[in-house]
């Protein structure tokens, strides 16, 4: 049979299944609330800016995201109790990596035994695969090299490069993992590294994630960075969630707030009465929980 003309200018299309995105896995956020909010946690691959006021929850955020998930992973009878129904499809990652530049990991692990119950540190503790970046981080500063941890690279061996320690690790240890970047803050130093390089990588790494089929966290201290420089990296990331300070009007009393600045996979499908902020407070007990919702708008 003969084609017609439109047929036959067509262009043969090929399309590979394995790129079709149709399954979104889930990854729990490990705040129950928020994941019935969004549908069982944030997308599988997806990289995330947590961005706020020093002390209003971002490390505590992730500490109990990471000490659920380990938990949970190690006790699956125990999924519903710490994670809720919504989570009952979503998928763990296979482990926690938490990087850090000028805290070390000592000092994360006697801040989380300072703030949430011993169930929470020993599987925060025992989960998590750590990649300390002191060395190279203080290399050209007044800092002495015998207070910095890992002691430094011995005089003659090859010194690493911050940035391409970060990538070898992260290339190792990404796929399927929830990894913490703890923080931006510390790795924007104008001496040594230039701020464009910085939003580079995030996009670089905002690539990656997608590969490794996992979670990433950034943590950023606001009013650090240049509001421009912030804006960029939040333009360069998947979701950005917001933890800030507010005072009531008649009252010395402070809260602590959450909210979804920006989640391009997420928003668009959540209903107008879920578009929120949260009151969150922060247990021992049980860690970073919302308290309740206060719609936006």
């Amino acid at each position: 049979m003969a084609l017609t003309e439109d047929e036959a200018i067509q262009p043969e299309v090929s399309i590979d299944v394995e790129d079709d995105p149709v399954v979104v896995r889930k990854i729990p956020t490990g705040i129950a609330d928020l994941d019935m909010i969004v549908g069982g946690g944030f997308p599988a691959g997806s990289t995330v800016l947590l961005m706020g006021e020093e002390g209003a929850g971002l490390r505590e955020y992730v500490y109990t995201s990471a000490a659920k998930l380990s938990i949970v992973r190690k006790t699956p009878e125990l999924r519903r109790y710490f994670l809720g129904h919504d989570c009952d499809d979503s998928v763990l990652p296979e482990r926690i990596c938490y990087v850090t530049f000028a805290r070390s990991r000592h000092v994360v692990l006697r801040e989380f035994a300072a703030s949430l119950n011993p169930d929470f540190y020993h599987a925060f503790r025992h989960s998590t695969i750590f990649r300390d970046f002191s060395s190279p981080y203080f290399r050209h500063t007044v800092v002495p090299a015998s207070w910095t941890e890992p002691p430094v690279t011995p005089l003659g061996a090859p010194q690493e490069n911050l940035l391409e320690g970060l990538v070898e690790f992260l290339d190792e240890n990404g796929p399927r993992s929830m990894i913490v970047i703890d923080a931006l803050s510390d790795f924007v130093d104008p001496e040594t590294v230039d701020v464009r390089d910085v939003v580079s990588t995030v996009k670089g790494l905002q690539r990656a994630a997608k590969k490794w089929d996992g979670i990433v966290y950034l943590l950023l201290t606001r009013d650090i960075l240049e509001p421009r420089i912030e804006r960029m990296l939040v333009d360069s990331v998947d979701g950005c969630m917001v933890f800030e300070w507010s005072r009531y009007v008649k009252s010395s009393k402070r809260q602590r707030y959450m909210y979804v600045e920006k989640f391009t996979s997420v928003l668009p499908h959540l209903k107008m009465e879920r578009i929120a902020r949260f009151p969150i407070m922060i247990t021992s007990r049980q860690g970073l929980v919302v308290v309740y919702m206060e719609r936006i708008g």
